[in-house]
């Protein structure tokens, strides 16, 4: 059957950045806007096609975390509604890729886990306060 078709994103400089980093192994691209950042990998939920984004690399000591945020617009990211749909994704940190399995983390573990996304990337704090929606806090463990 082979490989899954690829579908790079929509938006040209997000195809870019996925492009430069997974050519290089991070070298070009682990830096986005100041905050390093990882690669992850899920499948199209209604497309069945490999999606790539670029999100901000969070981890907590144990587990790598990835903050839905979509910048605290109104409306869930579609790589989380992806990953709602298909929980196996895959996770790439510079030159190291991980097969994880994501969850939503449950109200508690998002209190307790929350400091360290926002002290990866303050903004989140912002974007949340910004928000009606509760922006989802995603854990990612290993298959």
């Amino acid at each position: 059957m082979g490989e899954p078709e690829y579908a790079p994103s929509p938006w040209e400089f997000v195809a870019d950045h996925v492009e430069r980093y997974l050519a290089s192994d991070g070298e070009d691209g682990y830096e986005m806007e100041g905050a390093p950042c990882v690669i992850l990998t899920t499948t199209g939920r209604r497309t069945g096609k490999v999606r790539r984004t670029p999100l901000i690399r969070v981890h907590d000591g144990e587990h790598y975390l990835v903050v839905a945020s979509l910048g605290g617009a109104p409306q869930h990211p579609v790589w989380y509604l992806n990953l709602m749909a298909d929980p196996e994704v895959t996770l790439q940190d510079r030159g190291v890729v991980h097969e994880l399995v994501a969850r939503t983390a449950s109200p508690e573990e998002k209190a307790r886990l929350w400091p360290v996304a926002v002290a990866a990337w303050p903004d989140y704090a912002n974007y949340q306060a910004g928000t009606d929606r509760d922006i989802p806090l995603v854990v990612l463990e290993s298959r």
